[in-house]
């Protein structure tokens, strides 16, 4: 989370594995054996969005043209992050780069129990500048503090948002009554950049409880926007930047179309079920599609059971992007200073 470079000290940037790039034997291995899968369970899907393009008029087909598919990321390996969250890295050779931009890095903890425990499960105190984390718990509850008096406990549908801006020091642990009580811990926490005129303003912190965001229901399924606007309903998410986090639900065999801007970049993430995108690619679990720029329209059929997606999109920030353990600047010479700054106690 805040995750994956918890072990700031140490000042290195993991590099991806090579087994997470898609270029990969092992990736297009994977990627073969489920394009046998999918040639006939995504066949009635084709027959279908023809029936719907067709309602379609010529021109609302020019400004509605389905975005195709840029990038399969299969389901990378997990890896543990403190002693309290076992994520996938779910952007692997694409974390850091434009092709992700608004967005840096994305970490998901899949559904786990753990045993009651009287220690605290968790990563312990840890700097971040430059860019904001966002954090997603879908079952168990988080506990988070930070050097500017924030904290507070996340539960099941709710968000914190925290702007690390010019510098925080911040810690993510189970809440007390997971750790006491055990239970099922699902989650996920993203990375998400702040254009070069935001990266030294002062920090922020965002509690965007369950109740507070909004469902869009359609006709497979829902939305449930937590920034951005979906079908003319807005998120209550402030950002810095224009983008889209939607936490979507297809029903079993459902067919889903969602309009999304054309020229973002556009992410695809399976949490649960199967998914098949544009009626050709079958995603499974912790699986993820990278959309091209081009088009507006995603279609989305869950293959067998309901699938449980997020959809994550945003105008990409044309701006250099210095990464190095838990700050993410513009230049190296910003990220030496934030690392002086820190050992100086200037953070928070």
């Amino acid at each position: 989370m805040s995750l994956l470079f918890f072990f700031f000290f140490l000042m290195i940037r993991r590099p991806p594995r090579s087994t997470l790039s898609s270029s990969s034997a092992a990736s297009d291995v994977y990627k073969r054996q489920y394009q046998r899968r999918v040639r006939g369970r995504c066949a009635q899907t084709s027959q279908r969005e023809d029936k719907l393009s067709a309602l379609h008029s010529k021109t609302s087909e020019r400004h509605m043209s389905v975005k195709r598919i840029a990038e399969l990321i299969p389901a990378p390996r997990p890896h543990w992050v403190g002693d309290g969250f076992n994520v996938y890295p779910v952007f692997g050779h694409l974390a850091f780069t434009q092709t992700v931009s608004p967005f840096l890095m994305f970490d998901y903890s899949a559904p786990k129990r753990f045993e009651p425990t009287t220690k605290r499960r968790g990563v312990g105190d840890h700097p971040h500048r430059g860019f904001e984390t966002v954090t997603v718990a879908f079952q168990g509850e988080i506990a988070h503090q930070d050097s500017r008096g924030n904290s507070g406990v996340i539960g099941p549908g709710d968000v914190q948002w925290m702007t690390a801006a010019s510098g925080i020091v911040h810690n993510e642990f189970h809440s007390e009554e997971l750790s006491r009580n055990g239970g099922v811990l699902e989650m996920c926490q993203l990375w998400v950049n702040l254009p070069r005129e935001h990266k030294m303003d002062p920090p922020g912190y965002q509690t965007i409880l369950s109740r507070d965001i909004p469902i869009v229901s359609l006709e497979a399924g829902h939305v449930r926007v937590i920034a951005g606007a979906c079908a003319g309903v807005r998120g209550p998410a402030e950002t810095f930047t224009v983008m889209n986090l939607w936490d979507i639900e297809v029903e079993a065999e459902g067919l889903m179309e969602l309009e999304v801007p054309e020229g973002h970049n556009t992410m695809i993430f399976v949490r649960d079920g199967e998914v098949c995108v544009g009626g050709k690619d079958l995603v499974g679990p912790q699986g993820t599609v990278q959309l091209e720029l081009e088009g507006t329209r995603v279609n989305l059929k869950a293959v067998g059971k309901a699938a449980k997606l997020l959809l994550l999109g945003g105008a990409p920030i044309d701006e250099p992007i210095a990464a190095q353990g838990p700050f993410v600047m513009n230049t190296r010479e910003e990220l030496v200073q934030a690392n002086n700054d820190y050992y100086a106690g200037k953070l928070g």
